[in-house]
């Protein structure tokens, strides 16, 4: 176990102290296990606080658990679904990174990078949290029938004493022409694990028609720089926010069909 396994290297310790005054530094126990046994004791932290820890004990410390990924293999174990990510993106990235001359320099810091975020992801999927809505406000659809009656602001609440609120688009003369709406989250790093949409059944329409899409995908990104704003207010008309060029998507969902009922 990894507390006996504790023991025994605090005793290897006590038992050289001449030794390590002779050699004018402490006893690591990464020399002393060699690194297939060393993996063995680091693998079985689970506590992406202790691991942090381990990182800053020396700088043999955080290169052994950076260069064998264990940032990565904690988040995997504690929520697999990590494994279906392709790779990590940062919004921003430094010249001095970017610049970098050697591939073996280059292979370091994708690996820093790496256990940064490994860490911080799975210190909060760790992390105690209540269940609630991602969404923090709308940002635009492509096009709206009438505003404000018909607004995208709609798809967040629902009268139902009075009547369902909806967000109806322009329409297009052919179908296969997209429509979407875009919304902006509550932090830089949610989990979502449910999407809800209700297509609506127009109770005032003759027969009661149901109005959805025939198919429906998601994205996931964020806005280029200069059009970010830290304050989240917007000043630009619903087509300008959702034009393509000022968003990077780092995630598109399959296209998924959409039931015809209520």
């Amino acid at each position: 176990t990894f507390s006996s396994a504790r023991v025994w290297i605090m005793e290897r310790r006590r038992e050289s102290p001449a030794m390590a005054r002779e050699e004018g530094r402490g006893l690591d126990f990464l020399e002393s296990l060699g690194p297939d046994i060393s993996a063995t004791v680091f693998s079985l932290l689970d506590d992406p606080a202790d691991l942090a820890r381990a990182t800053a004990v020396s700088r043999s410390w955080r290169r052994f658990v950076i260069a064998n990924q264990f940032s990565k293999i904690l988040c995997l174990w504690v929520y697999p679904e990590v494994s279906n990510f392709t790779r990590v993106e940062l919004s921003s990235i430094s010249s001095a990174h970017r610049n970098a001359g050697s591939s073996a320099f280059a292979g370091l810091e994708k690996l820093g990078r790496d256990h940064r975020v490994y860490m911080h992801l799975s210190h909060d999927l760790l992390s105690p949290y209540d269940p609630k809505d991602c969404i923090s406000c709308c940002v635009g659809a492509s096009s709206t029938d009438h505003l404000p009656e018909e607004a995208i602001e709609n798809t967040l609440e629902h009268d139902e004493e009075w009547r369902p609120s909806y967000w109806s688009s322009g329409g297009q003369k052919d179908p296969a022409v997209p429509e979407c709406l875009i919304y902006s989250l509550q932090s830089e790093l949610c989990l979502v694990d449910e999407i809800r949409i209700r297509p609506l059944k127009a109770f005032f329409r003759y027969g009661h028609p149901i109005y959805s899409a025939k198919h429906v995908r998601f994205r996931l990104g964020y806005l280029k720089p200069p059009h970010w704003s830290e304050t989240h207010v917007y000043v630009q008309s619903d087509a300008e926010l959702t034009d393509d060029s000022n968003y990077v998507w780092t995630y598109t969902s399959p296209e998924f069909p959409m039931l015809q009922v209520s």
